[in-house]
């Protein structure tokens, strides 16, 4: 089977804008710009389609040159990448852009975030109204933010016109965010989980919750938990170096948790975030 033949088992989600997006996508958050490459290229080569960076990782230009050398059609990927807190503002979101393009060898991406709110900087709602400028141009097809909390984006919704397209927030079975979710579900922008198999900083797969239904199904506990990021309607893109686990984090398409069983996941919630706090980062 074609690599093509395989990603037809991922499945879109139409986003507010009409745009449609690979729900399970490969990220490379603290991947070495030097491995980038080689990183980026094994993921497509598993079948993944959909591939999120960021400026502030260093590593724009790896995945443009894995892009470039695919030999994938544009059309066929979908591309995200995210302005960092210092260069949030009207020119300087402006400039950011553009070096992200170039970094990324590409004339659009699929979809351009606000990366933190940064709220000690407060620009995001100038930063957020160049974003809709350039949305206009046609060169980010579709915009979004990344680790708004329910006052930001609140505040993001009153005072800007473009509701955003994601939200991307720690998103993992002890951290669900629920309040920040039932407000995205409210206004039609959908969940992007990052770090969403808890960064291994519990111990998420020895849970029974977790362990139960891998044995049931006869799926590794990341692949039970990444199944259910999608049942929930989440999107995600878990991170590997590793080409074996790549293919692991994607076989997940040939089975489906019961209601029991994701109800069970979904109860782990606990407040559990195991990153930064939204309103430290500036």
């Amino acid at each position: 089977m074609s690599n093509d033949a395989v990603n037809t088992a991922v499945p879109t989600i139409t986003l507010n804008d009409g745009h449609a997006i690979p729900q399970l996508g490969f990220g490379v958050f603290k991947v070495d710009p030097a491995e980038t490459e080689r990183i980026v290229t094994d993921a497509l080569e598993v079948g993944y389609r959909h591939i999120d960076t960021a400026r502030i990782y260093g590593n724009e230009a790896g995945v443009g040159r894995a892009i470039a050398d695919s030999g994938i059609a544009r059309d066929d990927l979908f591309i995200t990448t995210k302005l960092w807190n210092d260069d949030q503002g009207t020119q300087s979101t402006f400039d950011a852009f553009e070096r992200s393009l170039e970094q990324l060898g590409l004339d659009t991406v699929d979809l351009y975030l606000i990366h933190w709110p940064a709220p000690a900087n407060d620009r995001f709602v100038e930063a957020w109204k160049a974003l809709e400028k350039i949305r206009e141009t046609g060169r980010a097809r579709s915009i979004g933010v990344s680790n708004f909390t329910v006052p930001y984006m609140t505040r993001l919704l009153a005072e800007t016109d473009v509701v955003p397209a994601v939200n991307q927030i720690e998103l993992h079975p002890a951290h669900q965010q629920p309040e920040t979710a039932a407000l995205c579900a409210a206004n039609g922008i959908k969940l992007e989980a990052w770090g969403p198999l808890g960064q291994g900083k519990y111990n998420l797969f020895e849970l029974p919750e977790v362990t139960a239904p891998a044995a049931a199904h006869g799926k590794t506990p990341a692949q039970v938990v990444i199944r259910w990021h999608l049942q929930q309607g989440n999107i995600v893109f878990p991170k590997s170096n590793n080409r074996a686990r790549m293919a692991e984090n994607f076989n997940v398409f040939d089975f489906e948790l019961s209601p029991a069983e994701q109800q069970a996941i979904t109860g782990l919630e606990r407040e559990g975030r195991v990153s930064a706090h939204p309103d430290d980062v500036n």
